[in-house]
């Protein structure tokens, strides 16, 4: 590890926010709940109100619902509190309910358009019976669902191996592997038993670099640090480089980056490395996660400045969070020959990976973006909800390996 750019400042003053920007929060926020309020009362009229069910449940159904999507909003209030035993109970209702509530929501929309086809196809004639098949439809699927996507999400993690040919990489480096995790997101459900369980799995593939692509954790220092003490236990022969996520940001970015470096990692804050293998050479660069700027400026995502002064013809690594971070590369005019990334989770719980691709480029795995290479990491924890439904927690193998020619 022979070099250093510099970077950005390790400590930065949190700005003051503006009222103006205090109340588009509030508005957006405002617009969600209202949303998801409807939403359930969607659910509750289609489950319970329609099927026509006999008292009590006529009315004990939709005060269910009305209490679940209470539970969201209160929920999101008490993570901020002490942890006592209600406050991590309501915790865990809110955070499975959130994913609960987007399977039930597509089962109870399949099983109405379905239901509208029987009808007017006149397959099936008596409305109540249709609309209580629909309802028990529509949960006998749900119910199943949740259960498998939590034991998905709790389970050991799918090691991906994937060989990457990457031009210009000597003979010394080929066959250098390394293995990548991200979206960690200890927190409020995932914890330092946890986290030790990945990192033997991490150290059991013998890697020789080990990067680490943000969104780490979600809470502050204070509350985690004893929770990420098993990454110091990381292990690989030329180094274990880590950069923020989003999620840092959320609770303390700087001071996260500060307690990651004591941990024994190196962290890469707009900045790079050159690791060496038998007379072989790789640049390893990093860049604080691509909306950093937003609430730190000091913080902003540099690719440029990440690689300012690296070694002409030697392969560069880029780890950036985000994989829309390869739009700003590619605006930067700098040269890249992969980019490791993470953020998206897959999707994580069906049917939201059809919503990632508003925002990111890419959802999973190898692709191209805008002339840059990269891949996208489906996250070795989850956030929110314990649940996955599609894509499994991920730790992924990278293989380098010389290109031809």
């Amino acid at each position: 590890m022979a070099e250093l750019t510099p970077g950005v400042e390790q400590e930065a003053r949190r700005p003051r926010v503006s009222l103006s920007l205090a109340l588009r929060w509030l508005m957006s926020l405002g617009g969600i709940l209202t949303l998801m309020g409807g939403l359930h009362a969607y659910i509750a009229v289609r489950l319970f109100v329609s099927p026509q069910l006999p008292l009590p449940w006529a009315w004990l159904g939709p005060v269910l619902v009305a209490l679940l999507f209470l539970s969201l909003p209160v929920g999101m209030v008490v993570s901020r509190r002490e942890p006592t035993l209600w406050a991590q109970m309501l915790q865990w209702t809110s955070y499975v309910w959130l994913g609960a509530f987007g399977i039930l929501l597509s089962a109870v929309v399949v099983a109405d358009l379905v239901g509208l086809g029987l009808s007017w196809s006149g397959v099936v004639a008596d409305a109540l019976a249709l609309a209580r098949g629909k309802a028990l439809v529509a949960v006998g699927v749900t119910v199943p669902a949740v259960v498998y996507a939590f034991i998905t999400a709790r389970g050991r993690a799918t090691v991906e191996r994937v060989t990457v040919p990457m031009a210009g990489l000597a003979p010394g480096l080929s066959g250098l592997k390394v293995v990548q995790i991200s979206d960690i997101h200890v927190g409020p459900t995932l914890d330092g038993r946890w986290l030790r369980r990945v990192v033997e799995q991490v150290n059991a593939l013998q890697p020789d670099v080990v990067a680490v692509t943000g969104d780490l954790v979600d809470g502050t220092v204070d509350a985690l640090r004893d929770e990420v003490k098993p990454l110091a236990e990381l292990r690989a022969s030329l180094g274990v480089f880590y950069v923020t996520g989003n999620h840092e940001y959320y609770h303390g970015g700087p001071a996260w980056a500060a307690e990651v470096a004591r941990l024994g990692l190196t962290v890469l804050q707009n900045e790079h490395r050159v690791v060496e293998r038998d007379g072989a050479r790789l640049t390893i660069a990093g860049v604080t996660d691509h909306d950093a700027g937003h609430i730190i400026p000091s913080h902003a995502s540099r690719p440029e400045l990440a690689l300012r002064g690296a070694p002409q013809g030697v392969p560069r690594l880029l780890l950036a969070h985000q994989p829309r971070s390869a739009l700003r590369v590619a605006e930067d005019g700098v040269m890249v020959d992969l980019q490791l990334s993470g953020h998206t989770h897959g999707g994580q719980v069906f049917p939201f990976m059809f919503l990632v691709k508003l925002q990111q480029p890419v959802v999973r795995g190898l692709a191209t973006i805008a002339g840059v290479r990269v891949y996208t990491h489906r996250g070795t924890g989850y956030w929110g909800p314990p649940l996955r439904l599609g894509p499994s927690p991920e730790i992924a193998e990278l293989t380098l390996v010389s290109a031809p020619g």
